[in-house]
């Protein structure tokens, strides 16, 4: 792990359940753990295990059925559904294994969608999302539609996006998952180099034992707990 001590997110007592009629099904069950500031940690464990569920409740897009997520020491969710939607937009970047670009926006639109909801200077934020795309390498691929893209390429936008409102910590789920070896080592490459250079916190769900090998920190996800 980096040298950084300061906790970012602390879960404590986790807890997730669905339910088919009256049947409970326990999906994560007393998780506890904490993530640190600029740290590179990976998520591991058998598909189905609840890896996913354990993002999502982490990044706010769902509530979990008890426990608390701490971000700097607030309880995020005691914030009422609006509030924390803009806290999500603010704080949190996502990307998921499949891109979830929206087709019919270009790269560049795409990117910068996230800061045009919060940000009056439109000019500005198709600035920061032009410098983006640079980054990860697509330049010259601004004005194209996620359908003129490559799936390695269009994963990378999806990076961009995710760091566009420049997030405390960025979430992704599996993100090389849909890959090919060539395009995922890219992928790879590229999250390393903003966590060492940004100093922001990566959280990574991942079934890829290469890239758990090369992180700060892992935990693994068995029967609903943290190892």
């Amino acid at each position: 792990m980096k040298n950084s001590t300061e906790v970012l997110i602390r879960v404590v007592d986790l807890h997730k359940s669905y339910y088919d009629g009256e049947t409970e099904l326990q999906v994560l069950q007393g998780i506890n753990f904490d993530i640190y500031t600029s740290e590179l940690l990976a998520v591991v464990g058998a598909s189905g295990v609840g890896k996913s569920t354990l993002l999502h409740i982490i990044g706010t897009l769902d509530r979990p059925t008890a426990g608390s997520v701490l971000y700097s020491e607030d309880d995020v969710f005691t914030l009422p559904d609006k509030e924390l939607a803009g806290f999500r937009n603010k704080e949190i970047g996502f990307v998921f294994q499949f891109h979830h670009l929206l087709p019919e926006f270009t790269a560049l639109e795409n990117v910068a969608m996230a800061a045009l909801i919060t940000t009056p200077n439109h000019k500005t934020v198709y600035k920061e999302a032009e410098a983006l795309l640079d980054y990860v390498g697509l330049a010259e691929r601004c004005t194209h539609y996620p359908s003129q893209l490559s799936g390695g390429e269009r994963q990378r936008v999806a990076i961009a996006r995710a760091l566009i409102n420049q997030p405390r910590v960025v979430l992704a789920d599996e993100p090389t998952g849909n890959l090919d070896r060539r395009s995922s080592e890219m992928v790879l490459e590229l999250l390393w180099d903003l966590n060492a250079k940004s100093g922001q916190a990566f959280v990574i769900v991942t079934h890829n034992q290469k890239l758990a090998q090369q992180v700060d920190r892992v935990v693994r996800l068995v029967d609903g707990k943290i190892f």
